[in-house]
């Protein structure tokens, strides 16, 4: 999960895809059974890949397949840890937490950057996932109402796959994961996929596994009936 967070962001690599600036890797870096040409992009053949183990990415030279090795992933038991600073922030209410209620205008902020690989195209696919009920947004407003921070991802089953993270407020988008966080323990889910680790996932506990690790989990995590909306709302 990348984020597009300057305040929020270490130096170095930004947060991975779930933080908000992710980084694109160079496909020229990448095995070649890591990165394939992406035809079109469908939604459901979308959703496909992320049963496969991979996710589409844009650039200059086009959609392609991606497949990180390894993977990165955030705990969602005990190991997921919330710095005590953050913890404060969190327990202020400094934020408004909103979920599904601007899930473009999430997109578009974590797209707002001098280079991006969230797309129009990428955009269109993953707008329709979310009007599908694939897709979510957590969003982060101020006290005027302004959304200042938030992340996207999809959902099949009980893994949550994060794809990116903005913030135009301090730690607002580190609010917005560990309201995702809460909220994917209480549906049931047992799989939070951050694809790339980073420095700033790390202080999250983020961690990474081998391909075939990774595929293991996600097989399991892809049978669980989790819940989105764990209180029915």
């Amino acid at each position: 999960m990348a984020q597009n967070d300057a305040q929020d962001s270490p130096g170095g690599p930004p947060p991975g895809r779930l933080a908000s600036d992710r980084r694109r890797p160079e496909r020229s870096a990448l095995p070649k059974p890591q990165a394939r040409e992406l035809p079109h992009l469908d939604p459901d053949l979308v959703l496909a890949g992320y049963r496969a183990g991979v996710f589409p990415m844009d650039g200059p030279d086009g959609l392609h397949w991606y497949r990180p090795e390894p993977r990165a992933l955030i705990p969602l038991d005990e190991r997921f840890h919330v710095p005590s600073s953050l913890a404060r922030v969190v327990r202020q209410g400094r934020f408004m937490v909103r979920t599904d209620t601007a899930f473009e205008a999430v997109m578009r902020a974590c797209a707002a950057r001098d280079e991006t690989w969230i797309s129009e195209t990428i955009i269109a696919a993953y707008t329709e996932l979310h009007r599908r009920g694939a897709a979510h947004s957590v969003e982060c407003y101020d006290g005027a109402g302004v959304l200042v921070g938030g992340l996207y991802g999809v959902a099949i089953g009980g893994a949550f796959f994060g794809e990116s993270m903005f913030s135009h407020a301090r730690d607002a988008s580190k609010v917005a994961l560990v309201h995702l966080v809460d909220r994917l323990r209480r549906g049931g889910f047992v799989l939070l996929d951050t694809q790339f680790l980073t420095a700033h996932l790390g202080t999250f506990g983020a961690y990474t596994v081998p391909r075939r690790t990774y595929e293991a989990l996600l097989a399991v995590a892809l049978r669980v009936d989790a819940r989105w909306d764990p209180d029915g709302a």
